[in-house]
């Protein structure tokens, strides 16, 4: 499974949007993922004042029992096979294929994602 960069804050801050169904898939699926891209947005939006998370966030998600993701370049092929997605958060579409090419299923709570009715995207609401 790969999670949205969104749920790694979620699950770091134990935030209840964070479904119970969700919890129980990531604590029951081996290895859960995160992106490097993932990393790359957050650092970003630290750089920018926007969001306050620790200098050492690999080292951290890490320690919680994630396991990272680089971005291949397969993976960037990938973003072609979502033209619906031209325009949508370039972060996002890059973990949707990433998590399409290494056939894992990605948790989110985008409802832009979850609207593509794949059945890999999961809701991570519920």
């Amino acid at each position: 499974m790969l999670v949205d960069t969104h749920i790694l804050l979620w699950i770091a801050e134990d935030d209840p949007r964070l479904g119970e169904r969700a919890r129980e898939l990531i604590g029951s699926r081996h290895p859960v993922y995160y992106s490097s891209m993932s990393v790359l947005e957050l650092v970003i939006k630290k750089m920018r004042g926007r969001l306050r998370v620790a200098n050492d966030i690999c080292s951290h998600l890490d320690g919680e029992g994630l396991r990272q993701l680089p971005l291949v370049g397969e993976h960037s092929e990938s973003i072609a096979e979502f033209p619906e997605l031209i325009g949508h958060d370039p972060f996002d579409t890059v973990l949707l294929a990433q998590a399409k090419v290494k056939r894992l299923e990605f948790l989110t709570a985008d409802r832009r994602l979850l609207a593509l009715d794949y059945d890999w995207i999961l809701d991570a609401t519920k």
